[in-house]
């Protein structure tokens, strides 16, 4: 079986990650085949969504994380699969079933072989990182502690495979604001509207935009009023942000957290933080240079490039564990309908990462 067909049939099993049979299905099929390698598996129950899978092989010790998230962002039956040219295209193929397999691919060629890496390998697979990874993040964090290297298969980047060494942290802030209603014809000037004064805070914090920092904060969605004749008395908003290093972060998180109302008779609440610190270059940096020299060793440069949205690599490396991301398969089109892994990268890049379970120590 090539490694298409076997990302095929990751694929072939569809797992939204609100459709907790369908991941299990996923689940049963990923836990067999670990099974059949001969690693020690364990199967962590989920209310809500999916189940989570460990897997240990080659011995105990501190190793090396193989970390993958494998539900996806498409309900079943809404995205077709199927092969054009040098590009194979299916739901989650390539965010991320593909880097999944990947991973498992690895750990089954070792098998095979009869080759032990020097460090023990876990593999996790999770089941909701595309929505927070709300039930895995502490399984997450605990796991990255165990062990001395993460290495996280997300997908690529074109052109070139660009593995990613830097990722923005995420934080995400409701803002709610309570006025007085009045009629806005007869008394217009008893009221207080909160519209009004969430707009004054709107202004504010699209203006800690900096794109020099690499600091962006996006007031998304607003709501508030009850109808067209009366002073509105409430109004919310939900903002995010994104942030490119922990001392930017605590200067953005603190000015966002402490806004004021601006006017009397109006009351603010303003609630959130960062939820994912940022994986910094820093790091990054041992492993993307040790990977660097395996990709020139197989024949091929590997650069690098960094994201604004997140992973489950940023919580890796926010409780110190040194980590690499981006090692998934290359393609484009996470979340669009153009979702696509290369398929003339999987050989080269399945060598990659079989050469760094070989030789990281």
């Amino acid at each position: 079986m090539t490694i298409l067909d076997g990302i095929r049939q990751w694929v072939a099993l569809e797992s939204p990650t609100d459709n907790k049979a369908a991941v299990d299905r996923l689940v049963d099929h990923i836990q067999a085949s670990l099974q059949a390698l001969g690693a020690t598996v364990e199967r962590i129950p989920v209310q809500g969504y999916g189940d989570h899978l460990r897997a240990r092989w080659g011995g105990d010790g501190p190793g090396i994380l193989l970390l993958s998230h494998i539900d996806t962002v498409w309900p079943v039956g809404s995205k077709p699969s199927y092969d054009e040219g040098d590009r194979a295209y299916g739901p989650g193929i390539y965010d991320m079933k593909g880097g999944a397999y990947l991973a498992y691919h690895a750990v089954k060629t070792l098998a095979a072989s009869g080759r032990r890496p020097p460090l023990p390998l876990t593999m996790l697979f999770n089941s909701d990182e595309e929505v927070g990874s709300p039930t895995s993040r502490a399984l997450i964090e605990s796991e990255a502690l165990k062990n001395k290297y993460v290495l996280v298969f997300e997908p690529a980047n074109l052109p070139g495979g660009a593995v990613k060494t830097w990722r923005k942290g995420w934080g995400r802030f409701t803002i709610k604001v309570r006025g007085r209603p009045a009629h806005a014809g007869a008394d217009h000037a008893a009221g207080r509207s909160a519209i009004a004064e969430l707009a004054r805070h709107i202004l504010a914090l699209e203006a800690m935009t900096d794109y020099d920092t690499g600091t962006t904060v996006n007031v998304g969605v607003v709501r508030g009023g009850t109808r067209l004749n009366v002073v509105p008395a409430e109004a919310e908003a939900e903002v995010d942000l994104r942030i490119a290093s922990p001392a930017e972060a605590e200067r953005v998180v603190k000015a966002i957290l402490g806004l004021q109302p601006t006017r009397d008779g109006l009351q603010l609440e303003v609630a959130g933080g960062v939820n994912r610190g940022p994986l910094t270059r820093e790091a990054s940096a041992y492993l993307y240079d040790h990977a660097r020299r395996c990709a020139a060793e197989l024949g091929f440069d590997l650069p690098e490039t960094g994201s604004g949205g997140v992973s489950d690599g940023n919580l890796t490396a926010a409780v110190g564990v040194p980590t690499l991301d981006g090692l998934g398969v290359v393609g484009a089109g996470a979340h669009a309908m153009d979702e696509h892994l290369v398929i003339s990268a999987l050989e080269p890049r399945a060598a990659l990462i079989l050469r760094l379970l070989e030789t990281l120590a």
